[in-house]
């Protein structure tokens, strides 16, 4: 079961996966609508994640060659997603990629490297912008 594992998950539907046995999430998981998880592959999401609407994880592959990919061979590169990261809406995930700790992903990137903790990255292809810091704490919402 999907969520069954978790504590204190919620994916608002619709929802749209493959199998959802190769999908963990950790605790405090929150998915909003029209969230995808093609999960050939595992797909590993981290603890406290918010993933914000019409966001897609791809996992699945297919061979380059027409002749290969018309057998409909189909092979799955895992993704992980760390702890407290946040995808900004339409996002797409693409297979293979580790996204780190506290990082930010904005809104419409395509994410088809590995992106590293404490990062915001966005666009398309997805680049690290800037590292976050201590300074962003009070710049954005203060008293935390």
């Amino acid at each position: 079961e999907l969520l069954g594992k978790s504590d204190n998950a919620w994916i608002n539907p619709p929802f749209y996966c493959d199998y959802g046995k190769n999908i963990e999430v950790g605790k405090n998981f929150f998915g909003n609508y029209n969230l995808t998880i093609l999960d050939v592959g595992k797909v590993r999401i981290g603890d406290y994640c918010q993933v914000a609407p019409n966001v897609s994880i791809y996992t699945a592959g297919h061979p380059v060659h027409p002749a290969a990919r018309n057998t409909m061979y189909e092979y799955g590169i895992d993704v992980t997603i760390g702890n407290n990261v946040w995808i900004g809406g339409n996002v797409v995930i693409c297979p293979g990629v580790t996204i780190g700790d506290n990082a930010v992903i904005g809104a419409g990137s395509v994410v088809t490297r590995d992106i590293p903790a404490w990062s915001v990255a966005a666009g398309n292809p997805c680049k690290v912008i800037r590292k976050i810091t201590e300074d962003d704490r009070d710049k954005y919402y203060r008293g935390v």
